[in-house]
């Protein structure tokens, strides 16, 4: 089941935010394709810079503190607060983080989360390709979204209940100009129908657990 664009974007994009655009693939599929770049925008900053086929800046994310932070939040271009991730400290939830709609405070209780995504311990699953689940609610025993791949690699598929792939991120093309772009700078794909600021939020989380 997708996530709808229509009826979560009120939650993620202000109705005057510029999103990315919705392009058509040779299949005939629409799609939003955006270069993410591992980099912030900020010099004392770590974090990433996210640009549309215009060149337009869409997202960004620009973090203060060192290490493992325990919590991140993208902003759309202008640097408005559109999601917060932040780390379980529920025992129960180890390895979990839950994203949130907007901005919320530090000691933050009512606000519900809109997901919660699980690290996959290889030890405890068979298909060691999976690299995350997503639930909807922290007692779900049947995720709604699971993330499929290798982040190290920038290959990876997020797909739905029924195995529909819904966004991908892929390396950027390997030379341009006699220039490699590397691993700091890959390409997320987002099928219409799902919402490019929750990808990009997974993007974050993947990053977090992964590198």
């Amino acid at each position: 089941m997708f996530i709808s664009r229509k009826s979560l974007s009120r939650s993620v994009h202000d109705e005057h935010q510029k999103q990315p655009e919705l392009v058509e693939t040779r299949g005939g599929n629409l799609c939003t394709s955006v270069t993410v770049w591992r980099k912030s925008l900020i010099v004392t900053c770590k974090g990433f810079t996210v640009i549309d086929s215009n060149g337009n800046l869409v997202y960004r994310v620009d973090t203060y503190v060192g290490g493992r932070p325990m919590e991140l939040v993208l902003m759309d271009g202008s640097g408005k607060p559109i999601l917060t991730m932040r780390r379980s400290t529920n025992l129960r939830l180890v390895g979990t983080w839950l994203i949130y709609g907007g901005e919320v405070g530090e000691f933050c209780t009512s606000e519900k989360p809109v997901f919660y995504v699980k690290k996959s311990i290889n030890i405890l699953n068979a298909n060691s390709n999976v690299l995350a689940y997503v639930y909807r609610r922290s007692s779900d025993r049947r995720y709604a979204y699971v993330i499929e791949g290798s982040y190290s690699h920038r290959s990876c598929k997020v797909l739905d209940e029924t195995k529909r792939v819904v966004a991908e991120i892929r390396p950027k093309d390997a030379l341009k100009r006699g220039i490699s772009f590397g691993l700091e700078v890959f390409v997320l794909i987002v099928q219409a129908g799902f919402d490019p600021g929750y990808a990009m939020g997974l993007v974050l989380l993947l990053d977090q657990m992964f590198s």
